[in-house]
């Protein structure tokens, strides 16, 4: 008898080991969420660390096949000249204002209009906002005619005000989607918080900055940091709106010109090639990098108590 309890608590040891006690504490289920997040941090990491050590590496290394990840040496004189051409630390600080600038806008104006669609009843407000998710659904080609001439008429063309104004309106870039975020997180607040603090004589404005807005830091953060990047990114309405080149990624398109510009073709040593294509490519998404390292837990974080769910 004794064997066979003993092959009975090593069978209930091993179940207990691969399954765990719901399962989901199990070996096998732990073994299949890390493959598959091991699967799926390769695909997004694969090209980051492609351009990284391709970056580093001479004409010859390029071309020769033996060599693909481990160069014969380092060239830092690919990033002394990316750096020649995209003009930095400069453009770095002036692309961080920009964006900065806008995006904080943007985020402000998208908590407002959240807030309004979420807590107050006024007519034509199903339409309203409809017309609002609509502005995201239809791409910018369409209105981008209609958008000119506005912004002709204002005399703002060609200008930041051409993005920053849009910004203040609710009417940034995917915009729509900030004020749907801001419209769901408050509508999990508790309606007798709002209440109670009407009673006691407070204002609209007065409940929105001192219990709606700090219930929804979680919001703020998420909102901000797509915006950050998505104007950051953002290359093709930037250039219509506002033209030349004031962001980091506009001074990439034009990356090869520019390069011809200081470096002329012919000039011995220095003929362009893709590792110095890609040293620009790596200042040019760095500053998007550290951000992400910076603030990913606070935005882990956000988007988990942004689940949380009120009364």
């Amino acid at each position: 008898m004794k064997p066979k309890k003993d092959y009975t608590l090593v069978k209930q040891k091993a179940r207990r080991f691969l399954l765990g006690m719901n399962f989901v504490d199990g070996f096998i289920y732990k073994a299949v969420i890390y493959i598959l997040l091991i699967s799926f941090s390769y695909i997004y990491l694969y090209p980051v660390l492609f351009m990284l050590v391709n970056s580093f590496m001479s004409v010859e290394d390029l071309i020769n096949p033996g060599i693909k990840w481990v160069p014969t040496s380092l060239q830092y004189s690919n990033y002394q000249r990316a750096m020649q051409v995209l003009q930095f630390p400069g453009s770095i600080f002036g692309t961080t204002e920009y964006v900065l600038k806008v995006s904080v806008l943007v985020t402000c104006s998208s908590a407002l209009i959240g807030y309004g669609f979420a807590r107050f009843e006024f007519p034509l407000k199903k339409i309203l906002f409809g017309l609002m998710l609509a502005t995201f659904i239809l791409p910018s080609q369409v209105t981008m005619v209609a958008n000119m001439l506005i912004y002709r008429n204002l005399g703002i063309m060609s200008s930041q005000w051409s993005m920053i104004l849009p910004a203040i309106f609710g009417q940034g870039i995917n915009a729509a989607i900030y004020i749907l975020i801001f419209y769901q997180f408050f509508k999990t607040i508790p309606f007798v918080l709002m209440e109670s603090a009407e009673i006691d004589g407070a204002s609209h404005f007065r409940i929105f900055t001192r219990i709606a807005v700090p219930l929804a830091i979680p919001s703020f953060i998420i909102v901000f940091l797509f915006s950050f990047v998505w104007y950051w990114n953002e290359t093709f309405i930037t250039s219509l709106y506002v033209g030349g080149q004031i962001t980091l990624p506009l001074k990439l398109a034009a990356f090869r010109s520019s390069y011809d510009t200081l470096f002329p073709p012919g000039t011995p040593g220095a003929e362009l090639n893709e590792a110095i294509m890609m040293a620009g490519n790596m200042m040019t998404i760095l500053p998007l990098l550290v951000l992400y390292f910076v603030a990913q837990r606070y935005f882990t974080e956000s988007i988990d108590r942004t689940g949380i769910t009120g009364e």
